[in-house]
């Protein structure tokens, strides 16, 4: 039976490997974490359908145990050829395929100092807030309940100052989406929404969008936060401009959200030097029509995010287009 190597045991890792299982491929997915499950372990609650993440992380996981996929969890990987990998120990297993599915690094928030992550407290990101609904304890850190609430749209993303020019896609949507669970947590708050451009483009978001204006009446504000200060009372003041009105802001809160965009991983162009990157510093396919999820060296294939900013949905829709273009390549 031939066999390939997964690199990274995320939502595309996982299915990827599910598919090439069902294609009669023996996987073999590769893991530096103690668990699989990547980025999604994080998440609370999937757009546009609020699906509870632990329900799609489990039913994968479920899968990948009832057909006894192999899984080597806390092994990182060296390097990689079309026809085996590297360990960081040393060890290199040999194989007929390669998929990388190593999906993405969050931006560092703190390295935009002007919004005082990690300075101030109540200067929180996206992925905190996510880690605050799964543990049902969402509050500021004096452990009150918010009053106001400002999310700004793009931290790390479209930005030259940080060498992050590309748009990472799913934060506007994840913006509105946790606009709406803390307005359903805090129905007295005022929500705020700071954005350049308003970006929904999958299916359900722009209902999402308006649902957020509509329904929870959510504010939307057209301008950049340039600067965020502690208050004497433990709030957050900001400084903005509404761009649509040409007006400068400036407002207190009591929490203030960073979402932070995705960006490459910093190794992943180490692993074989011949792998092209895109601009962007994420990992460039062979094309972006008809060879899409194969790498510019034959016999290596991208799954996920590796290659661009993607959500769940179409992360597992590419991981098995992936696994069919490595059983195609296999044949042949």
């Amino acid at each position: 039976m031939k066999k390939t190597i997964i690199i990274g045991g995320g939502a595309a890792g996982m299915q990827t490997a599910l598919r090439l299982s069902e294609l009669g491929i023996e996987p073999l997915i590769v893991e530096k974490e103690a668990n699989l499950g990547g980025k999604l372990r994080g998440w609370h609650a999937l757009f546009p359908s609020f699906t509870p993440a632990e329900e799609v992380l489990a039913e994968l996981q479920r899968r990948i145990e009832e057909k006894k996929i192999e899984v080597r969890t806390r092994a990182e990987v060296r390097s990689i050829a079309p026809r085996s990998v590297t360990l960081a120990d040393g060890t290199t297993l040999p194989c007929d395929a390669v998929v990388l599915a190593s999906g993405f690094t969050l931006f560092d928030a703190a390295i935009k100092e002007e919004y005082g992550y990690g300075l101030y407290d109540n200067v929180f990101t996206s992925v905190d807030i996510e880690r605050m609904l799964n543990e049902k304890r969402v509050a500021r850190a004096d452990g009150s309940a918010p009053r106001r609430i400002a999310l700004l749209h793009c931290v790390g993303s479209r930005d030259e100052k940080v060498c992050q020019q590309h748009c990472s896609r799913v934060c506007c949507i994840t913006g509105v989406k946790q606009a709406m669970e803390l307005k359903q947590l805090f129905p007295e708050a005022d929500i705020f929404n700071f954005y350049m451009d308003i970006r929904m483009f999958g299916p359900g978001y722009e209902e999402m969008y308006r649902e957020a204006q509509q329904k929870y009446n959510v504010h939307f504000v057209r301008g950049r936060i340039s600067e965020a200060a502690p208050t004497i009372d433990g709030r957050v003041q900001i400084k903005a401009e509404d761009t649509l009105t040409g007006r400068p802001l400036r407002m207190s809160v009591d929490m203030l959200v960073l979402l932070v965009g995705m960006r490459a991983n910093d190794d992943n162009a180490t692993l074989n030097e011949e792998l092209r990157r895109a601009p962007s510093g994420f990992m460039a396919p062979r094309d972006h029509f008809l060879h899409h999820v194969e790498s510019n060296v034959e016999g290596i294939f991208y799954a996920g995010t590796v290659t661009s900013p993607k959500n769940i949905g179409e992360t597992l829709d590419e991981a098995a287009a992936t696994a069919d273009a490595v059983a195609e390549y296999l044949k042949n």
